[in-house]
Formats: C-alpha cells, sequence, structure tokens
C-alpha cells in the first residue's frame, strides 16, 4: 500500500513497524533520501502543540451590531520556535455572514520561551451568550513540509446585549420631562401632581390653577404650578410566548418590544420612578426588582439580553398572578404584547379586571409597517386584495383596542421605529396628567 504523511517520514527513517513495510518505497527513498532526510528534520523541528499555553482576555458584552475584540495570548514553553496556523472556533452568529474565514484564522509565529497575542473581531449578529469552541493549531516546520496539529480549550463567553437603537430619543423625552417637572421655564399643570411654585397668571392657563388666596394679598393673578410626582413604580412585562416571535422586518417583535422598554426605563429612571422588569410566557423567564436608579437600566439590558421567543401560547391567568405578586402596590404596569384578537380576547380580557383594580395598565403593541403598505397599495387586482386584507387586519386591531380602552387600558400601537417614543410619549402624559 501507498504511504503519506507521516507514514511515509516514519518509512524514511526506517522505523516504520514491519507489517505495514511496502517494499515499493525502498527504491524511491533511496533515490530521494536527502528529502526524506529534509522531511525528518522539518517534522523534528515542529513545535509541539500538545505543551503550549493558552489564555484568554478582552470584552465579555458588546451591543449587537458592534465589536467584541477577544485576546488570545500563546505561550510557548518548547526549545523550538512556533510557527502554526490556528484557528479560533465560535459559533457561526458570531460573525457576519462571509467573514467568519478571515476573521477566525490567523498565522502565527512564536519564539522559543516567549508569548504572543492574537485578537479575534467578534461582530455578532444575534443576541445572547456567544461561547468560544476549541482552538486548532498546526505546527510547522521551518520548511513547511510537515505539520503537527492539536486541539486546545480555552473557555470564554461574550454577552451580546439589546442594540438599544431607541437611545436617540432620549435626549428629546428628557427635555420633555425637565419641563413637566419644573427645572426650565415652561412648567406644566395637571391634577394629582405636586405643588410647585407660584406664578403670574397668563392668558391660556388653566382658571382650576388660579391661587385665589395668593391672588388676594397681591395686585397679580397668581396661579400655582405643578411637577409630576417622584417615586412611582412601574413594572414593565414581557410577553415572551408564541406572538412574540413574529418577525417584523429583520427582526422578531420582542427585540422591538424590548427596545420600548429600555427608552422607558431610562426616561422613568431619570424622573425618580422606580423600574422593574419581568418576563413570562409560562412561567418567568427574567425578573429585575429593587435596583437602583443608576443600575437599573444595566441590570434590565443583561437581563433582556438572553431572552429568546417561545414557541407556546402565554398563560395570562398566570402572568397576572405573578405581575400581582409583583406589583403589590399601586403600580404603572406595562404590558408589552399583541394587538392579536384571539390572545386578548381568549386570554387577557378574562383577567384583566384583576390589574386594572389596583393598577394603571398601558398596553404597547408592535405593528407591522408591512400592513399599512399593503392597504394602501392599488395598481392590479392582486393590490387590491391585499390591500382588503390589510384593511380587515386594521380593523380587527383597532376593535381589540378599543375594547381595552374600554376596561380602563392606555393603548399604543405603533411600528418598531415608531413604538419606542410613542410609548415614552404615554408615559409622560400619564405622568403629567396625575395617573401614577
Amino acid at each position: 500500500m501507498a504511504l503519506t504523511g507521516r507514514a511515509a517520514l516514519l518509512a524514511a527513517l526506517g522505523t516504520l513497524p514491519v507489517g505495514i513495510w511496502d517494499p515499493s518505497w525502498t527504491g524511491i527513498l533511496a533515490v530521494n533520501a536527502p528529502l526524506a532526510a529534509a522531511c525528518a528534520c522539518d517534522f523534528a523541528l515542529a513545535a509541539p502543540v500538545r505543551r503550549l499555553g493558552l489564555t484568554r482576555s478582552g470584552d465579555t458584552s458588546v451591543r449587537l451590531g458592534e465589536a467584541a475584540d477577544v485576546t488570545l495570548t500563546i505561550t510557548n514553553p518548547s526549545r523550538r520556535p512556533l510557527r502554526a496556523h490556528l484557528r479560533d472556533a465560535w459559533p457561526p452568529s458570531s460573525w457576519q455572514p462571509g467573514t467568519e474565514t478571515a476573521a477566525s484564522r490567523h498565522r502565527v509565529k512564536v519564539p522559543a520561551g516567549e508569548r504572543r497575542r492574537i485578537t479575534t473581531r467578534l461582530r455578532p449578529t444575534r443576541r445572547g451568550d456567544r461561547q468560544t469552541d476549541r482552538i486548532t493549531i498546526r505546527s510547522y516546520g521551518p520548511l513547511g513540509l510537515f505539520a503537527r496539529q492539536g486541539t486546545h480549550k480555552a473557555p470564554w463567553t461574550v454577552r451580546v446585549l439589546p442594540p438599544f437603537t431607541s437611545r436617540k430619543h432620549l435626549p428629546a423625552k428628557l427635555a420633555r420631562l425637565r419641563e413637566l417637572d419644573g427645572r426650565t421655564s415652561v412648567l406644566t399643570r395637571g391634577e394629582g401632581t405636586e405643588f410647585d411654585s407660584l406664578r403670574e397668571y397668563v392668558p391660556g392657563d388653566d382658571t382650576r390653577s388660579i391661587d385665589w388666596r395668593a391672588t388676594a394679598r397681591q395686585s397679580a393673578v397668581a396661579v400655582r404650578t405643578w411637577r409630576p410626582e417622584r417615586d412611582r413604580h412601574i413594572l414593565l412585562v414581557l410577553d415572551t410566548g408564541r406572538t412574540s416571535a413574529g418577525r417584523v422586518g429583520d427582526a422578531p417583535r420582542l427585540d422591538a418590544s424590548m427596545d420600548a422598554a429600555l427608552l422607558l426605563a431610562a426616561l422613568a429612571s431619570r424622573a425618580g420612578d422606580r423600574v422593574d422588569l419581568l418576563a413570562y410566557d409560562r412561567r418567568v423567564r427574567a425578573l429585575v426588582q429593587g435596583r437602583a436608579a443608576g443600575d437599573v437600566l444595566p441590570a434590565l439590558v443583561n437581563a433582556m439580553a438572553t431572552l429568546e421567543p417561545e414557541l407556546i401560547e402565554t398563560d395570562a391567568r398566570g402572568l397576572t398572578a405573578t405581575a400581582l405578586r409583583t406589583a403589590p402596590r399601586h403600580t404603572l404596569i406595562v404590558l408589552l404584547t399583541t394587538l392579536d384578537a384571539a390572545p386578548i380576547e381568549e386570554g387577557l380580557l378574562p383577567v384583566l379586571s384583576q390589574l386594572t383594580q389596583r393598577h394603571t395598565v398601558l398596553l404597547a403593541s408592535v405593528a407591522d409597517p408591512h400592513i399599512a403598505r399593503m392597504a394602501a397599495a392599488r395598481g392590479n387586482t392582486e393590490s387590491v386584495y391585499e390591500a382588503a386584507a390589510a384593511a380587515q387586519a386594521q380593523s380587527e386591531r383597532h376593535r381589540t383596542a378599543e375594547q381595552l380602552r374600554r376596561h380602563g387600558v392606555t393603548v399604543v400601537d405603533a411600528t418598531p421605529e415608531e413604538l419606542p417614543p410613542a410609548l415614552a410619549d404615554a408615559y409622560l402624559a400619564l405622568k403629567t396628567t396625575g395617573r401614577l
């Protein structure tokens, strides 16, 4: 039989076992004895792979869409220099499609007794934890004719966090909050809010805000200014059931709900309110409670990172009971779920009164912008049928929203790009009117 690779090398050295020896190699080796000797030397001079030391350092978290650098330190304790090709294996979703080969493979040269560092740049395409697999190293001799190959384990985990793209709306919402809070020249009035100060009446002011006693003591009409109450409790409830898996654009509905929840959490924590998170379908998937204002946003982002939609129907009774246990006193419960008729009418509506009796409920739902485009389409028979189907779907959502409003629920229904600012505006409106 023909011998290849290491077997040929052993034959050249005359150490191949007699039972495997092929006489046809005798003539080849006799003619190519110098080549055989060069191969033997090349193999002998290749640095051993098993004795290498490998340690990791670098980023442990990254926002989705951004890059993370993980450094691998290679220590060569042998007396031979290491010349190697190295593959640092990670899950396929750790890179953009088509870039894995270039990003995960490295050429390495480590002199004897020294160490070198190489950096693998990840750019994940999905949320969650990305854990490294094995490191494969192929060590070559100086001539590159033969190689030793082995694998190592150097565990490392990079947590891919939600991108929080809606943070671009935060400055505008904070400016509006400052107006409501009386820290700018524009002061807001509203029942149920805290008294702030007095100022002179201007045309257009609500006459109910006139302070008649103060007016009697001075020559001008005085009105009260108000600021929203602080230290309110807000519970963000993420529905992680079947309906959250539906894709809107390039991402599931759950991701859009997370983005809206993060903007609201950032705004509410700046307003002095306490924010908790509950993710639920048939059991609790994530729970964040009792965090200080400066810690709540990192805690929410970290908890959301590993959440994935579950292909099961959400247990509305279990969700309601868990929310009531999590929020024992008056709370703004922000329920991020679907507006589809069946889950609302069969699941949520029968138990909704348990929430609205004790709490203020705000329901936010992700609308599909493709439905709006279909409803506006015209031009041929197929487009007309699509427009009719889209109009029917929109009508069902509006009817479901009206049912919820009749039960005292504030409803926000918007596309993924519009939902975060719309939800923040709804929160500010509730705060202005003192309904928190």
